[in-house]
Order: C-alpha cells, then structure tokens, then sequence
C-alpha cells in the first residue's frame, strides 16, 4: 500500500504514483496509436469493399448486355429460318399451281 505517514514516504508514493502516471499515459499513447491505424485500416477498407462491388456491377452489366446481344441474334436466326421454311413449304405449291 501507499504510505503517507511520513514525509520520506509521502515523497515515495508520490514517486511512485508519478511512475505510475507516466505508465499509463505511455500506454494510452500506444492504444490511441493503434486505434488509429485501426480506423485507417478500417477507411481502407471500406473503400476496398465500395471499389469491389462497382466493379462487380460493372461485369454484372456487361454480362447481361452479353446475354441480351446473344438473345436477340438467336432470335434473328429463328425468325429467319421460319421465313425460309415457310418460303420453301410454298414453292412446291406454286410449282403445282404453274402445272395446273
């Protein structure tokens, strides 16, 4: 325990507590050093994860203007070959008509 009772040991403790004082004033130094890395850290990131899902949006719409390019160019080719297959079902009847 701390001892005032006399000056001597009044002038101990008082050594003492300042030791002390100095401890966790160095010590608190350190944490707000680490506590601010840790927001940095923190800010990065934050920043990381917004870069992230922008990029992840950007290949999301790349990819669907992609599936909708290949989705109409499919339904070109199918509407053209219903148009061929229709032209090729009426030639037989025009041939029976002109022997008619």
């Amino acid at each position: 325990g701390i001892d005032v009772s006399t000056q001597a040991s009044a002038n101990s403790a008082i050594s003492v507590i300042q030791s002390a004082i100095e401890t966790v004033s160095a010590e608190r130094s350190k944490l707000g050093a680490v506590q601010n890395r840790l927001e940095h850290t923190i800010k990065n990131l934050d920043t990381s994860a917004e870069n992230l899902q922008a990029a992840e949006s950007r290949i999301r719409d790349v990819d669907m203007a992609q599936e909708m390019m290949e989705y109409t160019k499919n339904n070109i080719l199918q509407q053209a070959a219903t148009a061929i297959l229709a032209q090729a079902n009426q030639a037989p009847q025009m041939v029976l008509q002109l022997l008619r």
